[in-house]
Protein backbone atom coordinates (compact mmCIF):
# COMPACT_ATOMS: atom_id res chain seq x y z
CA UNK A 1 0.00 0.00 0.00
CA UNK A 2 0.72 4.01 -0.28
CA UNK A 3 3.48 5.06 2.57
CA UNK A 4 2.11 8.07 3.56
CA UNK A 5 3.03 9.42 6.60
CA UNK A 6 -0.07 10.43 9.26
CA UNK A 7 1.02 14.31 9.49
CA UNK A 8 1.23 14.21 5.60
CA UNK A 9 -1.92 15.70 4.24
CA UNK A 10 -2.96 14.19 0.33
CA UNK A 11 -6.02 15.63 -1.06
CA UNK A 12 -8.55 12.43 -1.28
CA UNK A 13 -8.84 13.32 -5.13
CA UNK A 14 -4.60 13.21 -5.48
CA UNK A 15 -3.49 9.77 -7.71
CA UNK A 16 -0.66 8.07 -6.16
CA UNK A 17 0.53 4.72 -6.98
CA UNK A 18 0.74 2.42 -4.36
CA UNK A 19 3.91 1.82 -4.05
CA UNK A 20 4.83 5.60 -3.43
CA UNK A 21 6.18 7.02 -0.20
CA UNK A 22 5.63 10.28 1.42
CA UNK A 23 7.27 12.22 4.47
CA UNK A 24 5.51 13.55 7.09
CA UNK A 25 3.85 17.41 7.00
CA UNK A 26 4.09 16.90 2.89
CA UNK A 27 1.37 18.50 1.20
CA UNK A 28 -0.04 17.25 -1.85
CA UNK A 29 -3.02 18.80 -3.53
CA UNK A 30 -6.16 17.07 -5.60
CA UNK A 31 -5.07 17.74 -9.77
CA UNK A 32 -1.55 15.55 -8.90
CA UNK A 33 -0.29 12.20 -10.28
CA UNK A 34 2.38 10.32 -9.37
CA UNK A 35 3.53 6.86 -10.61
CA UNK A 36 4.82 3.77 -9.05
CA UNK A 37 8.30 3.92 -6.72
CA UNK A 38 8.44 7.39 -6.53
CA UNK A 39 9.17 9.13 -3.14
CA UNK A 40 8.55 12.43 -1.69
CA UNK A 41 10.40 13.20 1.70
CA UNK A 42 9.17 15.67 4.34
CA UNK A 43 8.16 19.14 4.28
CA UNK A 44 7.36 19.46 0.57
CA UNK A 45 4.04 20.81 -0.87
CA UNK A 46 2.95 19.30 -4.86
CA UNK A 47 0.13 21.27 -6.26
CA UNK A 48 -1.62 22.42 -9.59
CA UNK A 49 -2.03 19.86 -12.42
CA UNK A 50 1.41 18.10 -11.46
CA UNK A 51 2.41 15.05 -13.08
CA UNK A 52 5.42 12.88 -11.63
CA UNK A 53 6.65 10.01 -13.45
CA UNK A 54 8.19 6.53 -11.81
CA UNK A 55 11.19 6.33 -9.71
CA UNK A 56 11.92 10.12 -8.69
CA UNK A 57 13.34 10.91 -5.17
CA UNK A 58 12.14 13.96 -4.17
CA UNK A 59 14.02 15.41 -0.96
CA UNK A 60 12.58 16.90 1.85
CA UNK A 61 11.69 20.63 1.23
CA UNK A 62 10.72 21.07 -2.19
CA UNK A 63 7.71 23.46 -3.64
CA UNK A 64 6.32 21.90 -6.85
CA UNK A 65 3.74 22.87 -8.92
CA UNK A 66 3.03 26.04 -7.66
CA UNK A 67 1.80 29.21 -9.76
CA UNK A 68 4.27 30.89 -12.23
CA UNK A 69 5.69 34.06 -11.03
CA UNK A 70 4.43 35.73 -13.76
CA UNK A 71 2.33 38.55 -13.05
CA UNK A 72 0.19 37.88 -16.11
CA UNK A 73 -1.09 34.69 -15.27
CA UNK A 74 -4.79 34.65 -14.11
CA UNK A 75 -5.48 30.99 -13.39
CA UNK A 76 -5.18 29.03 -16.20
CA UNK A 77 -4.46 24.81 -15.51
CA UNK A 78 -1.54 25.49 -16.69
CA UNK A 79 0.82 22.36 -15.75
CA UNK A 80 4.23 20.41 -14.09
CA UNK A 81 5.39 17.20 -15.54
CA UNK A 82 8.24 15.26 -14.46
CA UNK A 83 9.44 12.33 -16.17
CA UNK A 84 11.03 8.89 -14.44
CA UNK A 85 14.15 8.65 -12.30
CA UNK A 86 15.12 12.10 -11.60
CA UNK A 87 16.90 13.41 -8.29
CA UNK A 88 15.33 16.25 -7.48
CA UNK A 89 17.34 17.58 -4.13
CA UNK A 90 16.28 20.42 -1.30
CA UNK A 91 14.61 23.45 -1.56
CA UNK A 92 13.50 23.26 -5.36
CA UNK A 93 11.07 25.38 -6.87
CA UNK A 94 9.10 24.11 -10.43
CA UNK A 95 6.72 26.23 -11.31
CA UNK A 96 3.53 25.14 -13.93
CA UNK A 97 3.60 26.35 -17.36
CA UNK A 98 2.15 29.90 -18.36
CA UNK A 99 -0.79 30.64 -21.00
CA UNK A 100 1.48 32.97 -22.74
CA UNK A 101 3.64 30.11 -24.10
CA UNK A 102 2.54 25.82 -24.21
CA UNK A 103 0.96 25.88 -20.91
CA UNK A 104 3.95 23.27 -19.81
CA UNK A 105 7.24 23.42 -17.45
CA UNK A 106 8.39 19.98 -18.84
CA UNK A 107 11.38 17.44 -16.85
CA UNK A 108 12.65 15.07 -18.63
CA UNK A 109 14.27 11.76 -17.02
CA UNK A 110 17.12 11.00 -15.66
CA UNK A 111 18.36 14.60 -14.38
CA UNK A 112 20.41 15.05 -11.46
CA UNK A 113 19.19 18.27 -9.48
CA UNK A 114 21.02 19.38 -6.66
CA UNK A 115 19.59 22.04 -4.01
CA UNK A 116 17.74 25.43 -4.44
CA UNK A 117 17.04 25.32 -7.99
CA UNK A 118 14.55 27.42 -9.72
CA UNK A 119 12.82 26.02 -12.89
CA UNK A 120 10.42 29.28 -14.09
CA UNK A 121 7.21 28.59 -16.19
CA UNK A 122 7.51 27.39 -19.64
CA UNK A 123 10.62 25.82 -19.17
CA UNK A 124 11.67 22.53 -21.46
CA UNK A 125 14.16 19.98 -19.94
CA UNK A 126 15.43 17.17 -21.50
CA UNK A 127 17.49 14.20 -19.61
CA UNK A 128 20.50 13.16 -18.37
CA UNK A 129 20.87 16.38 -17.23
CA UNK A 130 22.91 17.64 -14.32
CA UNK A 131 21.91 20.86 -12.39
CA UNK A 132 24.16 21.67 -9.36
CA UNK A 133 22.91 24.10 -6.44
CA UNK A 134 21.20 27.24 -6.86
CA UNK A 135 21.18 27.10 -10.59
CA UNK A 136 18.32 29.34 -12.02
CA UNK A 137 16.40 29.42 -14.72
CA UNK A 138 13.90 31.89 -15.86
CA UNK A 139 10.91 31.47 -17.98
CA UNK A 140 10.82 29.69 -20.77
CA UNK A 141 14.53 28.82 -20.92
CA UNK A 142 14.95 24.76 -22.68
CA UNK A 143 18.44 23.03 -22.04
CA UNK A 144 18.84 19.94 -23.79
CA UNK A 145 19.61 16.53 -23.11
CA UNK A 146 22.89 15.85 -21.27
CA UNK A 147 23.86 19.48 -20.03
CA UNK A 148 25.96 20.31 -17.13
CA UNK A 149 24.98 23.52 -15.76
CA UNK A 150 27.58 24.52 -12.54
CA UNK A 151 26.46 25.79 -9.23
CA UNK A 152 25.02 29.65 -9.57
CA UNK A 153 24.41 29.75 -13.13
CA UNK A 154 22.19 31.85 -14.42
CA UNK A 155 19.93 31.81 -17.41
CA UNK A 156 17.57 34.57 -18.97
CA UNK A 157 14.43 33.95 -20.35
CA UNK A 158 14.08 32.42 -23.71
CA UNK A 159 17.73 31.51 -23.84
CA UNK A 160 18.37 27.81 -25.36
CA UNK A 161 21.52 25.43 -24.51
CA UNK A 162 22.25 23.08 -26.63
CA UNK A 163 23.11 18.92 -25.96
CA UNK A 164 26.42 19.04 -24.05
CA UNK A 165 27.05 22.13 -23.18
CA UNK A 166 27.99 23.19 -19.83
CA UNK A 167 28.89 26.17 -17.49
CA UNK A 168 31.10 26.92 -15.15
CA UNK A 169 30.05 28.07 -11.85
CA UNK A 170 28.45 31.79 -11.40
CA UNK A 171 28.04 31.61 -15.07
CA UNK A 172 25.89 34.07 -16.69
CA UNK A 173 24.40 33.53 -20.07
CA UNK A 174 21.88 36.11 -21.63
CA UNK A 175 22.18 34.46 -25.34
CA UNK A 176 21.69 30.72 -26.49
CA UNK A 177 24.98 28.24 -25.58
CA UNK A 178 24.92 25.91 -28.85
CA UNK A 179 25.75 22.17 -28.39
CA UNK A 180 29.29 20.77 -27.13
CA UNK A 181 30.27 24.49 -25.69
CA UNK A 182 31.54 25.23 -22.27
CA UNK A 183 31.43 28.86 -21.34
CA UNK A 184 32.15 30.82 -18.34
CA UNK A 185 31.76 34.73 -17.51
CA UNK A 186 29.32 37.34 -16.50
CA UNK A 187 28.26 37.44 -19.15
CA UNK A 188 29.48 34.58 -20.33
CA UNK A 189 31.94 34.00 -23.20
CA UNK A 190 32.62 30.25 -24.58
CA UNK A 191 36.00 28.56 -23.85
CA UNK A 192 35.81 24.95 -25.21
CA UNK A 193 34.22 22.43 -26.28
CA UNK A 194 33.32 19.56 -23.53
CA UNK A 195 35.34 16.88 -25.09
CA UNK A 196 36.01 15.31 -21.86
CA UNK A 197 32.48 14.91 -21.61
CA UNK A 198 31.86 13.55 -24.70
CA UNK A 199 34.56 10.90 -24.36
CA UNK A 200 32.99 9.71 -20.84
CA UNK A 201 30.29 9.44 -23.02
CA UNK A 202 32.06 6.77 -25.17
CA UNK A 203 32.18 8.85 -28.52
CA UNK A 204 34.56 7.78 -31.00
CA UNK A 205 37.73 10.00 -31.88
CA UNK A 206 36.19 10.67 -35.18
CA UNK A 207 33.08 12.35 -34.06
CA UNK A 208 35.05 13.98 -31.21
CA UNK A 209 37.10 15.81 -34.55
CA UNK A 210 34.14 16.63 -35.86
CA UNK A 211 33.01 18.87 -32.95
CA UNK A 212 36.48 20.61 -32.71
CA UNK A 213 35.78 21.45 -36.35
CA UNK A 214 32.48 23.18 -35.42
CA UNK A 215 34.28 24.99 -32.56
CA UNK A 216 37.01 25.90 -35.03
CA UNK A 217 34.01 27.14 -37.13
CA UNK A 218 32.19 29.32 -34.27
CA UNK A 219 34.85 30.85 -32.57
CA UNK A 220 38.72 30.20 -33.94
CA UNK A 221 38.77 31.64 -37.62
CA UNK A 222 36.70 34.58 -37.27
CA UNK A 223 33.60 33.70 -39.00
CA UNK A 224 30.30 35.29 -39.14
CA UNK A 225 27.47 33.16 -38.10
CA UNK A 226 26.26 32.19 -41.64
CA UNK A 227 30.01 32.09 -42.65
CA UNK A 228 30.10 29.81 -39.82
CA UNK A 229 27.04 27.45 -40.86
CA UNK A 230 28.25 26.89 -44.47
CA UNK A 231 31.53 25.71 -42.93
CA UNK A 232 29.87 23.72 -40.37
CA UNK A 233 27.68 21.73 -43.22
CA UNK A 234 30.53 20.94 -45.26
CA UNK A 235 31.73 18.82 -42.56
CA UNK A 236 29.67 15.96 -43.72
CA UNK A 237 31.33 15.35 -47.19
CA UNK A 238 34.80 15.05 -45.50
CA UNK A 239 33.66 13.33 -42.67
CA UNK A 240 30.43 11.62 -43.03
CA UNK A 241 30.42 10.00 -39.21
CA UNK A 242 30.03 13.54 -38.02
CA UNK A 243 26.60 13.49 -39.90
CA UNK A 244 24.28 13.34 -36.65
CA UNK A 245 26.38 15.82 -34.51
CA UNK A 246 26.46 18.75 -37.51
CA UNK A 247 22.75 18.41 -37.89
CA UNK A 248 21.89 19.17 -34.46
CA UNK A 249 24.40 21.87 -34.56
CA UNK A 250 22.86 23.67 -37.22
CA UNK A 251 19.27 22.88 -36.58
CA UNK A 252 20.14 24.10 -33.36
CA UNK A 253 21.72 27.52 -34.86
CA UNK A 254 18.94 28.43 -37.31
CA UNK A 255 16.45 28.63 -33.93
CA UNK A 256 18.51 31.44 -32.82
CA UNK A 257 17.24 34.65 -33.57
CA UNK A 258 19.89 37.57 -34.39
CA UNK A 259 18.48 39.98 -31.46
CA UNK A 260 19.45 36.57 -28.97
CA UNK A 261 22.49 35.20 -31.16
CA UNK A 262 24.79 32.84 -29.70
CA UNK A 263 27.42 32.59 -26.56
CA UNK A 264 31.00 34.34 -27.91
Amino acid sequence: MTQIHPSAIVDPAAELDDSVTVGPYTVIGPHVRIAAGTTVGPHCVIEGHTTIGRDNRIFQFNSLGAIPQDKKYAGEPCELRIGDRNTIREFCTFNIGSPGDVGVTQVGNDNWIMAYVHLAHDCQVGNNTIFANNSQLAGHVHVDDWVILGGFTVVHQFVRLGAHSLTAMCSLLFADLPPFVMCQGQPAGARSMNFEGLRRRGWTPERISGVKAMHKALYRDGLTLEQAKVRIAELVAKQPETAPDVAMMLSFLHQTTPQRGIVR
